[in-house]
């Protein structure tokens, strides 16, 4: 594998480390901020605190992080057009991270009548969780045959699972009004690892080794 196809192959494990210690990290400048009850949206909130750096410390760089991947697992699967599209649902990713730190939440992030910014903020997000679910559960189809790993495909399939089980759990906090951060990062920590671990996985996949006439 060619350096530049694992320098970007290797940003998606750098991803899941990056938004732990990014949002653990903002959240010290947020008085009495709780990783339980409140969204990692709030941290960049109009109004908020850390309104004025938390974008450029979370959405930002992991933005740039997701669409360099997407193009180092383009370049690795170019064989499969199933999973190309799985490439260009993470680069879409990226580019909702993107407009998640542009278009900041209302204070609170749930507002009685939100603005447009709300509404944009709320959409990407709605697009980043669809991405990496759809992507995750092309996986569990195509790493069998792909990669050779039943292993990863049971992986991706349990990810998948998780991360609509959660948005489960996330929509009833909302109405009960506790545990909606705690939710939240078991939601997205579940998509970053399996980010992670594909990124691992087509890092050592040798060259030549990728089925693609199955795929």
């Amino acid at each position: 594998m060619k350096d530049v196809d694992r320098m970007l192959l290797g940003l998606g494990v750098l991803i899941p480390f990056w938004l732990f210690l990014g949002v653990l990290l903002t959240a010290l400048a947020y008085p009495g901020y709780s990783h339980l009850d409140q969204a990692m949206s709030q941290l960049g909130a109009q109004g908020s605190p850390t309104q004025g750096f938390s974008a450029w410390v979370n959405n930002l760089p992991l933005g740039v992080f997701f669409v360099l991947f997407a193009v180092g697992v383009m370049r690795r699967v170019r064989g499969s057009r199933l999973a190309s599209f799985s490439a260009g649902l993470i680069l879409v990713h990226g580019l909702a991270s993107f407009a998640t730190g542009y278009f900041a939440c209302d204070q609170g992030c749930a507002p009685a009548q939100p603005s447009f910014s709300q509404h944009m903020h709320n959409l990407a997000g709605l697009v980043m969780f669809l991405s990496l679910t759809l992507a995750s559960l092309l996986w569990g189809l195509l790493s069998k045959r792909l990669l050779g790993s039943r292993g990863f495909a049971l992986f991706s399939v349990a990810c998948t699972a998780l991360g609509v089980a959660t948005v489960v759990l996330m929509a009833q906090a909302v109405e009960v009004g506790q545990w909606f951060g705690l939710y939240q990062r078991i939601n997205y920590g579940i998509s970053v690892v399996w980010v992670a671990g594909l990124a691992l996985m087509l890092s050592r996949s040798r060259a030549g080794s990728l089925r693609f006439d199955t795929a």
